[in-house]
């Protein structure tokens, strides 16, 4: 028997790691988005699921069950091992909790290996995700780093998390940078599942005495941050990282080793060219072309990348700045603890009642 679960049974069960949860859906679904934390044991590979899907919409609903029957059974010794090697409870999911987790949660009963379905299947879970974000009063006071490019902001969030601090690293949620380059090197996630791992973070640190994040722009790669957290960083305490323009220069070289992928870079640099004054562009242009990064790096810092933040800083009220001077991200990491509330000012907000 097929036990169905909704999404906040499913939360409940997780929050307390009691449940491991399971994408059936094709590779190609996985990869587009998923539940954070979700592992993957597609039903049907990408080909097979267009081939059912074209027989359903062409031929018959029968035509397309037999065709997935005879694709399942070919496959069902791997996909039972695959299960049994997966401790605890689980929870199955496809795109709308139809026939995809309806035949895996059947066929792994029929193993006695009873699993949960998530009712709806991702599709409920993501009207979840909508619904809580656009409703959300999230509580803790921000903390916002700023900084020019190459200062490290993201390395200094990160340190600070390896430490406890509740941080919202909100390009690891994009898998972007949140520069014209910001995409090479790294999986840029759509905005479901920037959503998903923001979600997951905004629910973790509610009653966080506080929060941490990076001063982006409201769009980060294919992703826009929600108006109630644009509006936190807005009024949030502002520390702005000063740092060396030959450290910066570095820490661009060693985050994004233009080397490795030569041709992006300077498509991405194109995208760019007209905004530089063209002496400039033609001279940074030439030294992407003759691996000359060093030299590029800084003059794309000088030109392009220093007066934008310059132009940008000026929104800011410079009264309530906290500038940060440092060498490295981990003396920056070191000034900004000494910023943070202390353990005896530290006040964890109440909750009203319980979240869905």
């Amino acid at each position: 028997m097929i036990q169905d679960i909704d999404v906040k049974d499913w939360r409940k069960l997780r929050e307390e790691k009691q449940i491991a949860t399971v994408d059936v859906r094709s590779p190609s679904e996985f990869e587009a988005a998923t539940i954070p934390g979700a592992l993957n044991i597609p039903l049907f590979d990408d080909r097979e699921r267009a081939e059912v899907g074209t027989l359903y919409t062409q031929t018959s609903v029968q035509a397309a069950k037999e065709k997935g029957l005879e694709i399942v059974s070919a496959k069902l010794p791997a996909f039972i091992r695959e299960f049994a090697q997966i401790p605890g409870r689980k929870a199955v999911f496809c795109w709308r909790g139809g026939m995809r987790s309806k035949t895996a949660a059947t066929l792994l009963s029929l193993m006695d290996i009873h699993v949960y379905r998530l009712t709806g299947g991702y599709r409920a879970y993501r009207q979840w995700v909508v619904d809580t974000l656009g409703t959300m009063s999230f509580v803790p006071p921000a903390y916002v780093v700023h900084g020019p490019t190459g200062s490290g902001k993201t390395a200094v969030l990160r340190l600070l998390q390896s430490k406890g601090a509740p941080v919202l690293d909100l390009e690891h949620f994009a898998g972007h940078r949140g520069s014209i380059f910001g995409h090479i090197g790294l999986q840029s996630h759509n905005q479901k599942m920037f959503d998903a791992l923001l979600l997951d973070e905004l629910l973790r640190h509610e009653r966080a005495p506080y929060v941490l994040m990076e001063a982006e722009s409201k769009r980060i790669g294919k992703a826009v941050m929600p108006d109630f957290l644009a509006d936190k960083k807005e009024q949030g305490e502002q520390i702005w990282l000063d740092v060396p323009l030959e450290t910066r220069a570095r820490r661009i070289l060693d985050d994004y080793r233009p080397w490795e992928r030569p041709q992006q870079f300077l498509d991405a640099f194109r995208r760019i060219k007209l905004r530089i004054h063209t002496p400039v562009a033609a001279e940074i242009e030439l030294c992407l072309l003759q691996e000359k990064y060093a030299r590029a790096v800084e003059l794309l810092l000088l030109f392009y990348y220093d007066p934008l933040y310059e132009h940008t800083s000026e929104k800011y009220d410079s009264a309530r700045r906290t500038v940060v001077r440092a060498d490295s991200a981990e003396e920056a990491a070191a000034e900004i603890e000494r910023l943070l509330p202390s353990a005896e000012q530290r006040k964890v907000p109440k909750m009203d009642g319980d979240r869905l």
